[in-house]
């Protein structure tokens, strides 16, 4: 077969990711370069040229924004090219989408494409020069420079293995030959491991082990899967400061109470981890705990609210972190520590619904030539991070309600990277059973390949500055769509109730995720779908290849499990099957490969001992320094209290309908959150439950006294749910702990063991226990370590009326401030902060708390210069605080606006003005603090970009007559497709509901031509059954090839298709709305402005990447401007609606001549406006920065609307920190047209 090539290039107008990688380079490397092009170039080969030919204009390119060549352009003189493209086994989601769509297109097989990226450099740049440009844009672990020359063949002859080596004479080894062995094969396991297993192998499997049991016993004893570290058993611990020994002093009596009579609990940290829960619910304080076998994440039994029945549901949370990943591969390891963050509670069978997001990071504005050896510099890791972070949940579908980054010079060692997500199901739901003989295992979804190949023991080991180049393999990259279609199969109750035990594919990949579901097992590694052949039995075992789910049906339900994941367009494959004797077998190519006793396993290892020193924390000094203005600029410029605007505003926060706290808050959205909250994914009906959580954690504190980090990160944690309207005594913690290796070093391990200790004693006192949590022990480069690191998350529910938000509501309100007390070695009085808990909460019940902050970071000054910025009102003070009160934190303070007559006393330190200042006996003016809030980290996060150079026109068309239907319809049907990415079907599907409709969602199978084929049929046949089309919002094909809505173009062009839209439109009076991606859609099919499905041309009306080079969610204020569309039928031009946007690509181009025409008929139907309710170019009010602020248009009879902003996403407690009318009517108004 021939190998066509295509390269494509945007047109200098739309070339943003050109422009923004010009402008990186200049601030990251300081090279001042010239003009910069980038060509994405496409090979493909498994299609005849005809194909290929009619995918240029729809698949690889879109002819309004793009320039095709056959051949690579001409350099020009003083130009420099770069190529990079993956490396080979790294998921490369561009080419796959490429491939997914010509084959929807064109309904056939599925061809190879390969993807390429071309650099074109102008400005003479010398050697040196290139070189650290490719060095900046070419991270070796995922990518590698790629050759100009055409290919002969996409095809890789990979050699098919069918055997895996036994290691011969492994058990007669010497101590020596064994060290020597741990070195050759890069294990994690230590010495007295390996002497473990030969001492088991010698004398009771007497035999050599193969190479695929030691790998997979390295993987399973790593301190990743099996703890090692915190199962280490403590001998001794010698601690210098009373007051932490008398905590140690309780726990031990703690120990001698829970484990009286018992032998085979030794102290370890993992003990000190999880006795606080054990502690609580013996005194009967986790009545809601939901306990199991299974270990999928944290859960606890809530009551939800579903039309005003009480109903019993399960709530999950977990937090992850990919700490080792992110920092050699940023982007690829943040996206899978979300994916894998949500697998977990999603095995539990849990929907889940909202993540926060906190990492760790050096300082980010840290030049480049400063990065350490063997390192990647800062900047391009906290970037590259966040992309990837966002970029799986957005496609996903996930709201990420909170976002923060903590900053300190520690974290250069390596970078902190955590999720934390949370979900929920009916309980009724969940089965949870034990696996029986008999029983079977089906792997579902993705397939099996060599990323992530040793990433459980690649976490687990040390790092220095050679482990960039050889840890390629460990990282895997992220197929959010895939995980979604697990999440689709997974909220299906006639699927759960099938499921008896389930376990998510992370660390060890089969070895793990199958081989922990029950004792005995055996595995045919040969029925493991693989992405491509040449793997060997070893690869297949441990290969930590993503969005997959090992799950326990009984063998009679086979068939139908079967089928309804084939609804789920997901690949399902009978792989493993439940045995009577506890051995773990696994069959390879008719071999046995590996056959191990549960025991063994399950043993982890060699027993390990340490002693523990915990020297006496040295907390800083009592000086706070001076109270003036100048402190203020300082404290509000500070890395840790500084806007992180451009950071959050990239994550979907509003997917799902449900957030009830956006990131920001306020009419300017510029108060931050700091607590996420958002209402219970209730399929059907309405509910006002929503679950609230809140983080704590400061590097600082934690760096001087790990005792007193811990127990104030609990204490902030808990504080920051009672201020968002949480209760106290119903929070739950988990805990992330990431610290140093502890390299047999006592003092090393007296961290931890300290940050415990200060974990424990909060727990205690406050009655919230920990339920779960995770553990990273490998914080070190070389000398570098990471800061002793707890993090606390802690989770509660609540009204989602009663939640309320930080920001300043209006003038003239009295503002109190409440703290508890701390005693002479600054630990907090538990009775005192109690009665504050308490206190605060009361107040918020009885609606006498207009907004509260939990004091943190930045002390009071922080509280009242944020809770300032969202509604720009000032503040004066009345009361005179120390600069200890102002400017540095007291955990478990509030600063709370009072409601008018509300009665207190607490302490009254001032008022909120009118005038946009701080007034404290020196005035500090408002917009001079948040210029100096907002522009310390936009070098690296931008939020601005150069507004254009012309104001958009008004545009205002009042509707004389409207289409109407010939025949009405009571209920009109609206059929939903889903195709691979699509996200927001449910919410859409809801708003149909709730307006009156009946909804079909309709899921587009793929997985081969004969799907593809019956799908049409299918589509085809529901079209006509339809009067309303809607295309929702998501990423379809993760909105590749390089342009978003190609998926479903590709599809819907099919001729039967396009016939039977055409029917629906011209012959049946029907209606079709395409919100976000399926706005995307109907623009690139012609639907709008045209009202019918035409070719693209060279100056069709289309959107494209927005102009900040960025995926960008916020709330924003739309104006209509015509009412002539039936969606509309019921606003007022000039009607302002606060929605909810949430895209990369929402930038509205159209020629002058088009946007006439449309405006004259009436079909531009809203544009973005100002907050005088003025069309605007502003980014902050118009986030594309569209032409002439156009959000949303139509067709020429209205009947056709598209739109950029999620109308969908409203309710009861939606969004409520941001004030607006935030429903258009628009789905109530698509139903009445048929009546």
């Amino acid at each position: 077969m021939s190998v066509y090539r295509i390269y494509v290039e945007k047109k200098p107008e739309f070339a943003v990711e050109a422009k923004s990688l010009a402008a990186d380079i200049r601030s990251a490397l300081g090279i001042e370069l010239g003009e910069v092009r980038i060509i994405n170039r496409y090979d493909a080969e498994g299609l005849s040229e005809e194909d290929f030919k009619a995918a240029i204009p729809v698949v690889f390119s879109e002819p309004a924004v793009d320039v095709t060549y056959d051949h690579m352009p001409e350099l020009k003189e003083g130009e420099a090219v770069i190529a990079a493209e993956y490396l080979p086994g790294q998921f490369d989601q561009r080419a796959d989408s490429c491939a997914q769509c010509i084959s929807l297109l064109r309904g056939g097989k599925r061809p190879t494409v390969k993807s390429a990226k071309v650099y074109i450099f102008g400005g003479a740049l010398d050697e040196k020069q290139l070189a650290e440009i490719k060095h900046y844009i070419i991270n070796p672990v995922e990518s590698r420079e790629a050759k100009l020359d055409r290919f002969e063949t996409l095809d890789v002859a990979y050699a098919i293995p069918t055997t895996v080596k036994t290691i011969e004479g492994f058990i007669a080894k010497s101590e020596d030959e064994l060290k020597d062995m741990i070195a050759e094969m890069g294990l994690a396991m230590d010495l007295d491991d390996i002497k473990f297993c030969q001492t088991y192998f010698r004398d009771d499997e007497k035999r050599d082990p193969t190479i695929t049991e030691i790998r997979m016993i390295d993987t399973y004893w790593s301190d990743h899967c099996r703890h090692t570290t915190f199962s280490t058993i403590i001998d001794n611990a010698d601690i210098s400061a009373p007051y932490i020994k008398d905590t140690y002093n309780e726990y031990l009596s703690a120990r001698a109470d829970l484990y009286a009579g018992r032998s085979d609990k030794p102290q370890t940290l993992m003990d000190l981890a999880v006795i606080g829960a054990k502690q609580l619910k013996k005194a009967g304080l986790l009545k809601d705990l939901d306990e199991s076998e299974e270990i999928n994440a944290c859960s606890v039994k809530i009551t939800v609210d579903v039309d005003g029945k009480d109903e019993e549901w399960l709530l999950m949370f977990k937090n992850e972190t990919h700490n080792h990943p992110t920092e050699i591969e940023p982007f690829g390891g943040a996206a899978t520590c979300l994916g894998g963050a949500i697998r977990d509670p999603l095995s539990g069978r849990s929907y889940v619904y909202q993540a926060m997001r906190v990492t760790g990071a050096a300082n980010p504005l840290v030049p480049v030539e400063d990065t350490i050896e063997g390192k990647l510099p800062q900047r391009k890791i906290t970037v590259g991070a966040a992309n990837g972070y966002s970029s799986y949940g957005n496609q996903i579908g996930l709201a990420t309600g909170h976002v923060a980054e903590v900053y300190h010079p520690g974290y250069v060692a390596k970078r902190m990277e955590i999720g934390a997500v949370v979900g929920a199901a009916p309980a009724s739901n969940v089965r949870r059973e034990r696996p029986e003989p008999g029983d079977i295992v089906i792997l579902l979804g993705g397939k099996t390949g060599r990323d992530g190949c040793g990433g459980a023991t690649g976490s687990s080991k040390s790092h220095t500055l050679h482990s960039l180049e050889s840890c390629g393999a460990e990282v895997q990259k992220g197929n959010a769509p895939e995980e979604r279609k697990l999440q689709r199969l997974f909220r299906n109750p006639e699927v759960t109730s099938m499921i008896k035990r389930c376990n998510d594919f992370g660390a060890g990949g089969v070895s793990v995720a199958i081989g922990e579901l029950t004792d005995g097992l055996l595995i045919n590694l040969d029925a493991v779908t693989k992405k491509y052949d040449g793997l060997d039995g070893t690869e297949l075992a441990i290969s930590e290849s993503q969005e997959r789910m090992a799950v326990v049906i009984a063998k009679e339900d086979t068939e139908k499990f079967m089928a309804e994941a084939a609804k789920e367009n997901l690949e399902a494959t009978l792989v493993a099957v439940v045995k009577e004797e506890p051995r773990l077998r696994m069959n390879w190519c008719g071999n046995i490969i590996v056959d191990l006793s549960r025991e063994f396993l399950n043993s982890n290892g060699a027993e390990k001992h340490t002693t523990v020193e915990v020297g006496a924390p040295l907390i800083g000094n009592e000086d706070a320094g001076e109270d003036t203005a100048d402190r203020w600029d300082a404290m509000i410029s500070n890395l840790n209290v500084c806007s992180q605007k451009g950071l959050v505003e990239r994550f979907d926060a509003t997917i799902g309908a449900g957030t009830v706290l956006m990131p920001y808050g306020g009419k300017y959205q510029n108060t931050p959150n700091q607590a996420m909250a958002a209402k219970i994914p209730v399929l059907k009906g309405e509910t006002t439950t929503a679950s609230v959580m809140g983080w704590g954690y400061n590097p600082y504190l934690s760096s001087q006294s790990p005792y007193h980090g811990a127990m104030s990160a609990v204490v902030e944690s808990v504080a920051k749910v009672v201020a968002a309207g949480g209760t106290y005594e119903k929070c739950w913690l988990t805990f992330q702990e990431y610290f140093e290796r502890t390299q047999n070093d006592p003092e090393r391990w007296g961290k931890p063991f300290a940050a415990l200790l200060g974990a424990y004693k909060a727990q205690c006192e406050l009655g919230c226990a920990a339920i779960g949590g995770k553990d990273s022990m490998s914080g070190t480069f070389e000398e570098i370590d990471v800061p002793p690191t707890l993090v606390s998350f802690a989770v509660s529910v609540a009204n989602a009326n009663n939640i309320i938000s930080d920001e300043f509501k209006k003038a003239g309100s009295k503002v109190a401030l409440i703290a508890p007390e701390y005693d002479g070695n600054k630990l907090v009085n538990f009775d005192s902060l109690k009665s504050v808990f308490k206190k605060v909460e009361k107040l918020i019940a009885e609606g006498k708390v207009l907004s509260c902050w939990a004091v943190s970071f930045g002390g009071v000054s922080e509280a009242v210069a944020k809770m300032a910025f969202g509604n720009k009102i000032g503040f004066k003070f009345t009361e005179k605080l120390t600069a200890a009160e102002l400017f540095r934190p007291c955990y478990g303070a509030f600063v709370i606006e009072l409601a008018d007559g509300a009665e207190t006393d607490m302490k009254i330190i001032g008022e909120t003005t009118a005038e946009y200042k701080i007034d404290n006996g020196y005035v500090i003016d408002g917009e001079h603090l948040e210029k100096l809030w907002e522009e310390k980290l936009e070098p690296v996060f931008p939020t601005q970009v150069k507004k254009p150079d012309y104001e958009p026109k008004t545009y205002s068309y009042e509707a004389k007559e409207r289409k109407s239907p010939a025949i009405k319809v009571a209920k009109p049907r609206v059929l939903i497709p889903v195709f691979p990415g699509t996200n927001c079907e449910y919410d859409t599907a809801r708003a149909f509901e709730k307006a009156g409709a009946e909804a079909d969602i309709f899921v587009i199978q793929n997985l081969s031509g004969e799907m593809i084929e019956a799908s049409v049929k299918a589509m085809e046949e529901k079209i006509k059954q339809a009067q309303i089309v809607m295309l929702p919002g998501g990423f379809s094909g993760g909105d590749e090839p390089d342009g978003s809505g190609k998926f479903i173009v590709s599809f819907l062009r099919n001729p039967r298709l396009t016939d039977a839209i055409h029917d629906l439109l011209k012959n049946r009076d029907g209606l079709m709305l395409g919100i976000c991606n399926g706005f995307q859609a109907l623009i690139k099919l012609g639907l709008v402005p045209y009202g019918e499905i035409t070719p693209m041309k060279n100056d069709s009306p289309t959107l494209t990447f927005n102009t900040i080079a960025r995926h960008q969610s916020k709330m924003v204020n739309t104006r209509i401007a015509s009412n002539k569309s039936p969606w509309l039928a019921s606003c007022n031009v000039g009607d302002i609606h606060n929605v909810a946007i949430s895209h990369g690509e929402g930038r509205f181009v159209a020629t002058a001549e088009e946007i006439a025409a449309m405006a004259a008929n009436g079909q531009i139907a809203t544009q973005y406006v100002d907050f005088d309710g003025k069309p605007t170019l502003d980014i902050q009010c118009n986030p594309n920065t569209s032409i002439d602020a156009i959000e949303g248009i139509t067709s020429p009879d209205g009947r056709v609307f598209g739109k950029m902003g999620h109308s969908e996403r409203k309710g009861c407690c939606v969004c409520k920190n941001v004030p607006g009318e935030k429903d258009q009517q628009i789905f109530e108004n698509g139903v009445k047209y048929f009546k």
